[in-house]
C-alpha cells in the first residue's frame, strides 16, 4: 500500500508542490517537541514550514531547526487558507491560551488538519466545548492518540494498558466514530481507523521507540506527507487521502525506527534519531517498484 503511495517526485516540481505546512506547537519547557515534530515534517519532503510559537520562543526554534519559519500564534481564515496541511499539539500546553488556539483552528480552518498531545487534551476535556467543532469542521482530520489520550477522548481509561489486538481495534474504532476523524491509535502494532469503517494494523516499529518524542516526530511526518503532492501513474500530481497520510506516515516512522535500531540498537535510542532516518525509509520505498493498482 505505501509502495504506492509514495512516488519519485517529478524532476519538475518546485517547494509549491511539496507543501506549505503549519506546526502550532511548543511551549516554554516544551520546545523540544516543536522541534522535533518540526524536523520530522521537512525530512518527510515538505517544502515549506513554519512553526507557530509564542514570539518569546523564536529564537529557540530558528537555532534549532533554521530550514524553517515562525509566526505568532493569532491567525484568521485568510492565513490559514494558505496552508496545505496543518498540525497542532506537540507541546502545546493546555491553558486558556492553548484551549482557544484549537478552538481557531476547528472553526477558521478546512483544509488537512492533524491533532495530536495537548490539542487532543484540550478537546477531551467537557468544559471547552470543543468535541462537536471535531465533528463539524468541513475539513478532513487525523488524530492521533496514545493510549492515555484516547481513554481521555472516549471517556474509558481503561484503554490505557490494552494490549489485545482486538480491543485496541475496537477503541480505534470507537475514536473514528466519535470524531468523524481518521483515527491513529498508538503503540506496538499501532492502528489506523478511518470513520468507514476501515481498520489497519501497522507492520513495522520496535520498542526501541518506545521514548519521549517519538509521537511529536509521527505527528511532524503525516502533516509533512500530507501537504505535499505525489506523483500519480499518468504523470499528475495528487495529495494523499486522510487514511492514506496516516498510514504511510505510520508505516515509515515504524520504518524509520527499524533503521535506527539497526544502528543504534534499541536501548540507546531517541526520538532524533527517528527523525534523522526518515529519508532512509522514504528511499527504501523509492527503491521498491510500486505493484498493483493506485487507489
Amino acid at each position: 500500500m505505501v509502495h504506492n503511495s509514495i512516488r519519485k517526485r517529478k524532476r519538475e516540481i518546485h517547494k509549491g508542490h511539496c507543501g506549505r505546512i503549519l506546526l502550532v506547537a511548543g511551549s516554554e519547557g516544551m520546545m523540544g517537541a516543536a522541534v522535533l515534530s518540526c524536523r520530522s515534517a521537512l525530512r518527510s519532503g515538505s517544502g515549506l514550514v513554519q512553526l507557530a510559537v509564542p514570539n518569546e520562543l523564536f529564537p529557540v526554534a530558528q537555532a534549532a531547526v533554521p530550514e524553517a519559519t515562525c509566526r505568532p500564534r493569532s491567525f484568521s481564515a485568510g492565513d490559514l487558507a494558505r496552508y496545505d496541511a496543518v498540525a497542532a499539539g506537540p507541546g502545546l500546553g493546555t491553558d486558556r491560551e492553548s484551549v482557544e488556539t484549537v478552538r481557531c483552528l476547528l472553526e477558521g480552518y478546512e483544509g488537512n488538519l492533524v491533532l495530536d498531545a495537548d490539542a487532543l487534551n484540550v478537546i477531551a476535556e467537557p468544559g471547552n466545548h470543543l468535541m462537536d467543532l471535531v465533528r463539524s469542521r468541513k475539513g478532513q482530520t487525523i488524530i492521533t492518540p496514545h493510549p492515555g489520550e484516547a481513554g481521555r477522548l472516549l471517556q474509558m481509561p481503561e484503554i490505557t494498558g490494552v494490549t489485545d489486538s482486538v480491543r485496541r481495534m475496537d477503541f480505534a474504532k470507537k475514536l473514528a466514530e466519535k470524531t468523524g476523524a481518521v483515527a491513529v491509535l498508538k503503540g506496538a502494532d499501532t492502528i489506523v481507523a478511518t470513520p468507514g469503517g476501515d481498520s489497519y494494523t501497522n507492520t513495522t516499529g520496535n520498542p526501541g521507540m518506545a521514548t519521549g518524542g517519538s509521537g511529536d516526530v509521527l505527528t511532524g511526518m503525516i502533516a509533512g506527507l500530507w501537504g505535499q503532492k505525489q506523483t500519480c501513474e499518468d504523470g499528475g500530481l495528487r495529495r494523499l487521502a486522510a487514511w492514506e497520510a496516516a498510514v504511510c506516515g505510520v508505516f515509515l516512522h515504524g520504518l524509520a525506527g527499524d533503521l535506527a535500531a539497526e544502528e543504534l540498537g534499541e536501548y540507546g535510542m531517541i526520538a532524533g534519531d527517528i527523525a534523522e532516518k526518515i529519508p532512509f525509509a522514504i528511499r527504501q520505498i523509492l527503491e521498491r517498484k510500486p505493484e498493483g493498482r493506485e487507489r
